[in-house]
Parts: structure tokens; C-alpha cells; sequence
């Protein structure tokens, strides 16, 4: 969905970027697959986004039969807010065909989790799932200890950074859980080397993080 994709993915490349596109429908991945598996350091995640969850239930077999070329898995997840409440039943449904598939595996998981929170993370918890990434995430601060407890990490994009909500999550988890997102295209706001300066963290202990997730899969 960024204008130009191919440009883009060059120019990521050339820079020694690591960057794993996210994908909202298993197809999706299909169609970009091909794209991207000659680069280094691109890699694409396969998703299966809720709010497309409902009307796309048909993909989920789709989805067990592309999850072995990818150790990246996102976005998935819930979202409760009033865009998806109407489809709540559906999402539940079948985050938990996702969960059951990926609680044997060794991936790296990115999660919505928008007005959802509590839900999803215990939904995870049921699963067993490891290696967890909350993006964006927006929800109660009392959570984030227990999302930390359980071994899982932030990617915070520079939106976050410069709102109150975001700054007083952010000040919550510890450096050590901190990943960077741009969220593009959805997000205006989406440098992520302002991120980081805002956050006062650098490119190598971002890189460090990464590197211990990394190091869970492998």
C-alpha cells in the first residue's frame, strides 16, 4: 500500500535496513511473497488483519498453508474499537484457528490490539504464544506489566512519541522492550529516526533488542 513499493524496497535495502512489512490478508502475502524473498534485509510477515477478519474467514486455510515461509506473523490480532465491535464474535473466532496454529511455532508475532488489550493478551496467555510484538499499543497502563512479565515487546512509531498517551506508555516499558515501526502508510508520522531521537534511545540498542527476539526463533 506505500506508493511506489518497489522503489521503496530497494531503497530500504541499499540502506541496510531491516525492515518486515506487515500484511491484512494472507493473499496479500502470497501476491507480495515473490517480491521480496531475493532481499536481505526485507522480509514479510503474513496477516490476516481483524478488521478484515469477518469477511475473510475463507483465507484461514490459506494462511496454514503459507505459515512455513515466513518466521514473521502479522498483523493479527482484535480490535474492538467502534470500526470492528460489530464483528467482535468473528474476530475471537478466528484469532483463535491463528493462535491454535502458531502455538507449536517458533515465529515472531506483531498484534493489534486496539480497545482490545486485556482480551487479546490473555487470548496469548491461553496460547502459550511467545515472541510477541504489541504495536502501536494504546491501551490501559496498568497492562504493560504484565504484557512485560511475559517476555513480550513494543514497536513504537513516532506518533506515539510526541502524545501524552503515548510519552506515558512509553515511560512504562523498560528499554530493553522498546522496537521501532513506522506504521506506513497509515501513519503520518512515521520517521522513525525521529522516534527514536524523541525517545532518547539509539539505532544500536533498538538493534540489540531485535537481535535478542531474533535469537528466540532461531
Amino acid at each position: 500500500m506505500i506508493p511506489h513499493p518497489e522503489a521503496y524496497l530497494r531503497q530500504r535495502e541499499q540502506a541496510g535496513d531491516i525492515v518486515i512489512g506487515m500484511t491484512n490478508l494472507p493473499s496479500h502475502f502470497k501476491m507480495g511473497f515473490p517480491h521480496v524473498k531475493g532481499y536481505k534485509h526485507i522480509r514479510l510477515a503474513l496477516g490476516l488483519h481483524p478488521l478484515l477478519a469477518s469477511e475473510n474467514k475463507n483465507e484461514l486455510s490459506l494462511f496454514n498453508c503459507l505459515l512455513d515461509q515466513t518466521s514473521y506473523i502479522g498483523e493479527i490480532g482484535l480490535d474492538f474499537s467502534k470500526e470492528g465491535l460489530s464483528t467482535k464474535d468473528d474476530q475471537v473466532f478466528v484469532l483463535r484457528k491463528l493462535l491454535a496454529k502458531l502455538e507449536s511455532k517458533k515465529k515472531i508475532i506483531s498484534v493489534h490490539s486496539r480497545k482490545a488489550e486485556k482480551e487479546l493478551f490473555d487470548l496469548l496467555c491461553e496460547y502459550n504464544i511467545n515472541n510477541v510484538i504489541f504495536h502501536w499499543y494504546s491501551g490501559p497502563i496498568d497492562l504493560i506489566t504484565s504484557i512485560i512479565a511475559k517476555g513480550y515487546y513494543f514497536s513504537v512509531n513516532e506518533a506515539m512519541t510526541v502524545s501524552k498517551n503515548g510519552q506515558n506508555i512509553i515511560d512504562r516499558i523498560p528499554r530493553n522492550r522498546i522496537l521501532t515501526e513506522s506504521d506506513a502508510p497509515f501513519n503520518n508520522k512515521a520517521d522513525i529516526m525521529e522516534a527514536q531521537f524523541n525517545m532518547h534511545i539509539t539505532e544500536n540498542e533498538v538493534k540489540k533488542n531485535f537481535n535478542e527476539l531474533l535469537s528466540k526463533i532461531i
